[in-house]
């Protein structure tokens, strides 16, 4: 892949759900507050289909700030009364193929997505939701030509700033992707309070990514400021305070996160987190608590399996059923971080060939990840590859967070090889 965009790219404020119970909206949120204009619309011209569009995106954009799947269903039925008053509309259909993707239904929002395209080929959202579908999957490059017709078809677009952002750290620009994020940033108005703290947190992970852990903290406060209990940031937030070994602070982030957008995954990087502070019953409660909720998801798309997977395999020594989750993302997804969870499990079950073939799939995308390097490095020394081996665990090693950490004493820990 080249990985090379032409000019300025464009936005994708694509944030994924999962699943919870509550279902009230409240206005105090940027979509809460969509939600309640696009209501009033309705009322003030009821026979126009645009007002229920407008409804169901401000209900997919709750969706993703609570984790609740409910306000999808909410958005589907919007959805319906707009097509009953204009049947077959194109803006209608796109934004079914963004609930789709909201819901991780990633295949079924590409296919979705590749008729309007064909209906419609000159469409720059549909191009950015095709990109989106083909990341979630795994397919940069075509993500990366589909974010490319976006700038081709309207040179500067907002909507293709982030989403060229998010793929050129997947290839690993950090430094261009802040880029990209600074100018969708100075490029949001003020009043769009839920998108300007969204491109803040993806700066802020950035920087943090790169090592600058003060520029990182200014950023995500800056996040918090603009959407208080974001839960986005507060979890980047939470990731820097374990880097600076202040794990209560930690604990304290992700429990806020935990309260305002309830799903398994969330709940498990709360119970690591009560680990590393010393909560060892606490930690174990949630870990069974997360366990129970991402089982019931598992059968789902949008679902927790890749944190069940490091669940089964880093605590609680099951690495066969590892293994059987790993294969069940698998099989439908191969995005870089699916096809590390299923190099660890691999690695786990003793199938380090295996594991050493996806985890380099994966990493040759470009990525720069301290825990991808980490994996790599432990799996190329298990599979007799002490070079390789090495050169991973450094490459972790210069990055940021707890796998950076455990990268370097893993290291320390190795035997010199004697002279020859």
């Amino acid at each position: 892949m080249n990985h090379r965009f032409s000019a300025v790219l464009m936005i994708a404020s694509t944030f994924t759900a999962g699943q919870v119970t509550t279902t009230p909206v409240s206005a105090s949120s940027p979509a809460g507050q969509s939600v309640a204009e696009a209501r009033k619309e309705i009322v003030e011209k009821p026979t126009q289909y645009a007002g229920y569009n407008l409804l169901a995106m401000a209900l997919v954009r709750r969706a993703q700030e609570t984790s609740d799947p409910a306000y999808y269903t909410q958005a589907e039925d919007a959805l319906k009364k707009s097509l009953a008053l204009v049947p077959d509309n194109f803006d209608t259909e796109k934004i079914k193929v963004s609930i789709l993707l909201g819901e991780h239904q990633y295949p079924a929002a590409l296919e979705e997505a590749k008729a309007l395209n064909k209906r419609v080929p000159d469409d720059v959202m549909v191009y950015g939701l095709l990109s989106d579908a083909n990341i979630e999957l795994g397919n940069y490059g075509d993500a990366e030509n589909s974010a490319q017709w976006m700038l081709n078809l309207r040179p500067g677009n907002l909507p293709a700033l982030t989403r060229a952002a998010h793929l050129r750290a997947l290839f690993g620009d950090a430094e261009g992707a802040y880029e990209l994020m600074d100018l969708a940033y100075q490029s949001t108005p003020p009043t769009e309070a839920g998108e300007r703290a969204w491109i803040l947190t993806q700066m802020g992970h950035l920087r943090f990514a790169s090592g600058d852990t003060t520029t990182a903290e200014k950023l995500l406060l800056q996040a918090l400021t603009a959407f208080p209990g974001c839960p986005d940031a507060l979890g980047n937030l939470a990731q820097l305070r374990v880097a600076q070994k202040r794990y209560g602070d930690a604990v304290v982030l992700l429990q806020q996160r935990y309260q305002s957008a309830p799903r398994a995954g969330n709940l498990y990087e709360l119970a690591e987190a009560l680990q590393l502070v010393g909560r060892a019953d606490d930690a174990k409660r949630n870990f069974i608590e997360f366990e129970t909720k991402a089982l019931l998801e598992s059968g789902n798309k949008d679902n927790s399996d890749r944190e069940l997977v490091f669940y089964y395999a880093d605590h609680v020594g099951q690495p066969a059923q590892a293994l059987k989750v790993a294969e069940l993302e698998y099989a439908w997804r191969r995005d870089v971080y699916t096809l590390d969870a299923y190099a660890w499990a691999l690695h786990l079950n003793g199938r380090d060939m295996e594991a050493r073939k996806q985890i380099e799939t994966a990493l040759a995308v470009g990525i720069r990840d301290a825990k991808l390097f980490r994996h790599a490095g432990v799996i190329a020394l298990k599979s007799g590859d002490r070079a390789a081996g090495e050169r991973y665990l450094k490459q972790s090693a210069d990055l940021n967070t707890l796998d950076a950490e455990q990268a370097r004493s893993i290291l320390a820990g190795l035997v010199p090889e004697p002279a020859r």
